[in-house]
């Protein structure tokens, strides 16, 4: 290669370094060109190096041209020099020689090709004579970490030089910035991770960051670090959940975290993390107190305030806010009061009546404005007093079984009839203060009380139903204001019937007659019998008492109407009189019953024709038989009470009645006057009616008698 020298011209320099190829073409005053790094491509064995020298704008310009035919053959070598030195060495501090340690090296005078940027010239001094080299300016790792530059010696070979800064603890840990701001909400799981920045390092090994403290402001220990080292060197840092959060016992942290390096000691550098803990909804309102009580007239006009409720809210932003309400499902259906949402002022809605309702309870409700609400419940309880005067309210309630106002005729003195509760409702609590009194009852009833709240209407002496069925009652209370006002309740008390009274007849014995040839089914008579019992136990059923010994068979009697018919045809000459014993019962229960006996007379007819008890009689009898003996007895018998008669009686005879009755009938023949044998007797006997008998002719029984005067007899009286 051909050059030319002098001012202003253009030159161009070449070389080879097996660190780094720097090509410098073209270059103009103030012109570098580019630097490609050592680790590019080397020269192949055949290519040529071209270096050039210069000194430009100088008033001398020194070029030499070297060209260097590098073969394959490797006639041209290369030697390494490489040397240490601290980046706190102080100015001037000797870093080595370049010849030190090589044999091959021809030692100085050295050409210095300082690599362009490596800063050699401007930080280190190189003795081109000797070969020294030394500290220039303080030297800084973490600026420039190595220096190269090559020397020729006039041998030839090259030595290329390498300064390597050694590394000392002069830099701390250093955060990108003082202050870091995170946020977690409070239910945040545990062990949750959030990055944080990371302290960098410029010292290597040991004096970069090797780790990272809390300082101060965990409290509790709700937080740790972790941190781990990537492929880069750097040590990056977690913020961990160490525990539970919770916004509403700590709100915000302020941690202090310091980054250590290995050095000693250790150097570090401090960040401030400032963590706000977000809230989430998970605390309920809550009253200041669980019960309120109030009290209002009942003439408060509608909007007077009663009361204010007031809740709170831990939790933050909508979350904390309450609103109020009443819980018309639970409370106060009718609305009677209302309630400020914002303020929980809880006023009258609609007119109070305190005889309606003296206590009203209601329940309020506190509810947040989280997204999903929590609320909390207070019961308030707003008694109404009474302005107004009422008159006593009189509750009666029967016990009878059907709650009726009705007492059994058989109840006992003490017994209970009616309980009475009386209330004033302008003071539902002194019940003592209203008196009570019973009116009416004949003096049978009265009242019984142990607490002057719950009065008894009782039985005070014996009731009967048939005397007295229905009793009015008048209930009567008076309180003790002034003037007093009085209540009255008045009811009407019937008296329910027991069996207690049996059937009567009008009489004891009823006589009735029937003719014998009447048929079955005749009426014969009616009995009636009454009971003073109502109901069941007055309703009669009538039956016969039936007795072979007074022929009741004969007859029969309907249940109801106590009507006696025939039952089959009577007999007048099997019993003329026959008895019927009849009997009256009720249905009550127990049953009872009474009797009366009916005689029947059985009127006979003129069907059987009398009997002598001999078609004819002959009877002798001595002449001398004294006058008024009786010579012969006659009788008849007959169906009826027919009379005897003799007729046609001759001689000194005539005939007394014996016996008379209704169906037998005896006559005696006796002497009348002396009886002679000369005078014969005959008569004729006849029994029955001498008359027609209801149109038709009478049957009669005739008998023919014959005495005979048997021979005197003659008396021979002694005298004794």
């Amino acid at each position: 290669m051909t050059g030319k020298s002098g001012l202003g011209s253009r030159l161009s320099v070449f070389w080879y370094d097996p660190i780094s190829v720097q090509c410098v073409g073209a270059c103009r005053p103030g012109e570098v060109s580019s630097t490609v790094d050592g680790e590019g491509p080397t020269i192949p064995p055949s290519m040529s190096i071209r270096l050039t020298m210069i000194r430009a704008r100088t008033p001398t310009i020194l070029v030499t041209t070297l060209v260097l035919l590098l073969q394959s053959s490797g006639l041209m070598t290369e030697h390494v020099r490489e040397m240490e030195v601290s980046e706190g060495a102080p100015v001037g501090t000797r870093v080595g020689f370049i010849g030190d340690g090589s044999s091959s090296d021809s030692g100085p005078p050295y050409l210095i090709v300082p690599v362009p940027g490596s800063a050699v010239d401007s930080d280190l001094s190189v003795e081109q004579t000797t070969g020294e080299i030394r500290t220039k300016v303080p030297l800084d790792r973490e600026t420039r970490s190595s220096y190269s530059l090559v020397a020729i010696p006039l041998s030839g070979e090259n030595v290329r030089v390498v300064v390597r800064v050694l590394d000392e603890n002069d830099n701390a840990p250093t955060f990108p910035s003082a202050v870091m701001n995170i946020e977690f909400p409070e239910n945040t799981p545990r062990d949750v991770k959030r990055t944080l920045h990371p302290a960098r390092d410029l010292d290597l090994g040991v004096y970069n960051t090797q780790r990272y403290n809390i300082v101060s402001g965990n409290t509790n220990n709700a937080f740790r670090l972790s941190s781990h080292r990537e492929r880069d060197g750097v040590l990056y840092l977690d913020l961990q959940i160490n525990g539970f959060l919770d916004r509403e016992s700590t709100s915000s942290y302020s941690l202090v975290i310091e980054a250590l390096d290995g050095g000693t000691p250790p150097l570090k550098g401090v960040m401030t993390v400032n963590i706000t803990i977000q809230d989430v909804n998970d605390n309920q309102p809550i009253f200041n107190q669980n019960l309120y009580t109030a009290s209002i007239p009942e003439n408060a006009t509608v909007g007077t305030s009663v009361l204010r409720v007031h809740a709170t809210d831990s939790d933050a932003g909508d979350n904390g806010e309450v609103e109020y309400s009443i819980n018309r499902r639970q409370s106060d259906r009718d609305s009677m009061f209302r309630i400020d949402s914002e303020t929980g002022l809880i006023a009258v809605n609609r007119p109070l009546d305190f005889e309606t309702k003296d206590v009203h309870e209601l329940v309020v409700v506190a509810r947040d404005k989280g997204a999903q609400p929590l609320e909390t419940t207070a019961f308030v309880s707003i008694r109404v007093t009474d302005v107004n005067d009422n008159q006593p309210t009189i509750n009666v309630i029967f016990l009878s079984d059907d709650a009726t106002p009705k007492i059994s005729e058989s109840a006992q003195p003490g017994e209970f009839v009616a309980r009475i509760s009386v209330n004033d409702p302008d003071s539902k609590t002194e019940y003592s203060n209203v008196n009570v009194t019973l009116e009416g009852g004949d003096g049978r009833f009265g009242l019984a009380t142990r607490d002057n709240i719950i009065y008894l209407v009782i039985v005070s002496l014996p009731l009967d139903r048939e005397i007295q069925p229905n009793y009015t009652l008048s209930v009567i209370a008076t309180d003790t204001g002034n003037p007093p006002l009085h209540a009255s309740r008045t009811f009407h008390l019937m008296v329910t019937d027991v069996n207690d009274n049996a059937p009567e007849f009008e009489k004891m014995v009823y006589h009735a007659d029937v003719l014998e040839v009447t048929d079955p089914g005749t009426s014969v008579f009616q009995v009636h019998a009454v009971d003073r019992d109502e109901g069941n136990n007055s309703a009669l059923t009538y039956s016969i008492v039936e007795t072979s010994a007074t022929h009741s068979s004969w007859f029969k009697i309907d249940s109801r109407s106590g009507l006696i018919t025939t039952k089959v045809h009577v007999d007048c000459e099997t019993d003329p009189v026959p008895q019927v014993i009849v009997v009256a019962s009720d249905s009550g229960l127990p049953q009872l019953s009474s009797s009366a006996t009916v005689f029947v007379t059985i009127h006979d007819v003129n069907d059987n024709e009398p009997i002598f008890d001999q078609s004819f009689y002959n009877v002798s009898v001595s002449e001398n038989e004294p006058k008024g003996r009786c010579i012969l007895k006659v009788s008849c018998l007959s169906d009826m009470a027919f009379p005897l008669y003799a007729d046609d009686i001759v001689g000194p005879f005539t005939h007394t009645h014996l016996i008379r009755r209704p169906f037998t009938c005896q006559e005696c023949l006796d002497t009348e006057s002396e009886v002679s044998c000369s005078i014969p007797g005959a008569f004729r006997f006849f029994c029955g009616p001498v008359a027609l008998e209801r149109g038709k002719l009478s049957l009669v029984s005739t008998s023919e008698e014959l005495i005979e005067v048997l021979v005197p007899v003659y008396k021979t009286e002694i005298d004794g």
